[in-house]
């Protein structure tokens, strides 16, 4: 932080619940918030719902939860501007009486006033902590509007007016804002409110470079989490998109981003939203999660009867979190595709096996009886350590006779699918006693 800005740093979120949160939003509140902690400062939330025909009480609840989901706290209770209605008729009528606003006739439609702020027609400079020195010539703004009436307040007074009442020190937002900060910063001096320090943040683009929006894919932050992603991994992908530490690091936990975020070192220009490289960081967050966490979450999106059967044999269950599940997702809404496939069901109970599908397509009945019987003959001295034990021992014996003719009939045997996972990992998981015998299952068909 620069020598220039003082303690204690107040930053705030300011959502307004015409929507759910979007990931951009997401991204803005995560920034405020890093801030703050990196610099012990606060973190405040307003809710910005003076427009009553848009705002709904559902969508404040879900920007709510939403934060709360990705830990991103606010402290205190949060700031509804619809509850303060009374503070800005205040400001607003000191302003007209002082001779800094007007009422004017509305040119629309002629029916009624509104009040517009005198325009002192000055050229007004701010330095943006991210773009540097940004100036504006005022005087094309005219007598902007600041309230549809004496009662009413716009959103630049109400915005203005918080800020000086919560004693903000820095305004952290989307770049798509830069253009409100002249006027702002006009009824700051109005008012005879302290300015804050700004930093705009670049906007967040799809990869073809528009605007982020449904087309593109989930775009609210409650999507992400019934896709299943962890939250941990969308703050770190959040943080990472338009900020760089400096250092090739790019997984973070929470506490790491706050110790090395540095606002400074955000970016000018767009950031790019790219879903694989977030999938990949969330497959990175479910690797590395206890056994204790990551299995609930797992189970929980299993049908009732696979969990019914994992919950009957923890053995198997915890190997095939391990072995199959967390090498083959990146998403938790993949294992219930994956179990609606079928891919786990073999792992606890023997299938259905076809015999006209056992033997390999260049393979016979009578190569196939005995390559099975010879593979029956080795796992039983072989170690069931792990899924390279097993590989090790057959191996040899499928080079010399051809890996087709003896390891397509091996794994169907214990899968009963034309497409599974390699025969060496199915056998570590259901076990030796089990993997004969669905061999001698498959040998007794033919």
């Amino acid at each position: 932080m620069r020598k220039s800005q003082v303690a204690p740093v107040i930053t705030r979120f300011a959502p307004s619940p015409t929507g759910n949160l979007h990931v951009g939003s997401a991204r803005t509140a995560l920034f405020n918030f890093l801030f703050a902690k990196k610099h012990g400062g606060t973190f405040l939330l307003r809710i910005e719902d003076t427009d009553k025909e848009r705002s709904k009480k559902e969508f404040e609840e879900d920007i709510l939860a939403g934060l709360l989901w990705l830990g991103i706290a606010h402290d205190g209770e949060p700031v509804r501007q619809s509850e303060r209605a009374e503070i800005y008729r205040t400001y607003l009528h000191k302003m007209i009486e002082s001779g800094a606003a007007y009422e004017a006739e509305e040119n629309q439609d002629k029916t009624g006033k509104v009040i517009r702020f005198k325009n002192p027609n000055i050229a007004v400079m701010f330095n943006d902590l991210i773009r540097g020195d940004i100036s504006f010539d005022t005087i094309e703004l005219g007598d902007f509007v600041i309230a549809k009436d004496r009662e009413t307040p716009l959103y630049h007074l109400a915005a203005v007016v918080d800020d000086h009442e919560t004693g903000i020190t820095h305004i952290i937002r989307g770049e798509d804002h830069i253009s409100n900060t002249p006027r702002q910063i006009l009824i700051q001096e109005a008012i005879g409110a302290k300015r804050p320090f700004y930093a705009h943040i670049p906007l967040i683009l799809a990869p073809d470079r528009s605007k982020l929006s449904k087309r593109h894919g989930a775009v609210s932050v409650s999507e992400y989490k019934k896709i299943g992603y962890l939250p941990d991994a969308l703050v770190n992908f959040l943080a990472l998109l338009g900020w760089n530490p400096g250092t090739d690091k790019e997984i973070f936990s929470i506490e790491e981003l706050t110790a090395a975020f540095d606002i400074e070192k955000v970016q000018k220009g767009a950031a790019v939203f790219n879903e694989e490289k977030l999938k990949w960081m969330n497959r990175e967050h479910l690797r590395a999660l206890p056994h204790e966490e990551i299995a609930p979450m797992v189970l929980e999106r299993l049908p009732e009867d696979l969990r019914a059967a994992a919950y009957a044999n923890l053995d198997i269950g915890q190997k095939v979190l391990d072995r199959v599940i967390l090498e083959r997702i990146h998403v938790l809404s993949e294992v219930t595709a994956l179990a609606d496939a079928g891919e786990f069901s073999f792992y606890f109970s023997a299938p259905h096996v076809a015999r006209e599908k056992i033997v390999w397509k260049k393979g016979t009945p009578e190569k196939t009886l005995a390559h099975l019987d010879k593979i029956a003959n080795i796992l039983h001295t072989a170690s069931f350590e792990s899924p390279d034990t097993i590989k090790a021992a057959l191996s040899p014996y499928a080079e010399k006779e051809g890996r087709g003719e003896v390891l397509w009939p091996y794994r169907y045997a214990l899968s009963g699918r034309d497409t599974s996972p390699d025969p060496f990992t199915i056998s570590y998981v259901i076990g030796k006693q089990e993997t004969i015998r669905r061999i001698q299952t498959a040998r007794d068909l033919l």
